[in-house]
């Protein structure tokens, strides 16, 4: 009988996937356990000459260390 995953502790289900690689079920609640887009930075430009060189400047500083 497999274990609760939705009930595992998150350092638990890591280990139990690690030790379980074939395990798809224990992995998909892993990965829903996720939350990306909570850290993620979201940059919203609009689709002008303008907007391009924005964009390019934050790739620029993003790549330097910058920001």
């Amino acid at each position: 009988m497999k274990p609760d995953f939705k009930k595992m502790p998150r350092k638990e289900l890591i280990a139990y996937v690690l030790a379980h690689r074939d395990d798809n079920e224990a992995f998909e609640v892993l990965i829903d356990r996720r939350s990306p887009d909570s850290e993620a930075t979201w940059y919203h430009f609009p689709y002008t000459e303008e907007g391009q060189q924005q964009m390019e400047e934050v790739f620029r500083r993003k790549l330097e260390g910058e920001i």
